[in-house]
């Protein structure tokens, strides 16, 4: 029962760290590109990139409170965040002047995502089956 208690009071940490730090790593680039005017330059899918992002950190740090009950959310986080790598991998390769940039951002959301894999709810605990 301990392991369990560990294993959730760490994907509670994991929950509210990743969901603050989505919200800050998307909401300055989306208050300095409205700052900015929305020129051509910045783009406009961008923004609303980032409204998506920062939506989805606030309700990691809902979910911490009750993980279990939030395993869908957290398996949304998780796919996303491997399609997401997977899609910077590829650009890595394509374009190779921002191939450093690119890298970091596979590392750091990659990591992520197998963060949340491996200590996500599996459906036998949370509904408190005993596991044969």
């Amino acid at each position: 029962m301990a392991v369990t208690s560990k294993r959730e009071r760490a994907l509670q940490v994991v929950l509210v760290v990743l969901g603050l730090l989505t919200i800050v790593a998307n909401i300055y680039p989306l208050v300095t590109s409205f700052l900015a005017g929305l020129r051509p330059t910045g783009g406009t899918t961008a923004p609303m990139f980032y409204t998506i992002l920062a939506t989805l950190g606030v309700f990691l740090v809902l979910a911490a409170r009750n993980p279990s009950a939030h395993r869908s959310l957290i398996a949304y986080a998780v796919w996303s965040s491997f399609a997401h790598t997977a899609v910077m991998a590829l650009m890595a390769i394509q374009l190779p002047n921002k191939r450093g940039e690119l890298l970091a951002g596979v590392a750091v959301t990659g990591l992520s995502a197998v963060l949340l894999f491996v200590l996500a709810p599996s459906s036998a605990r949370s509904e408190g089956a005993v596991p044969v």
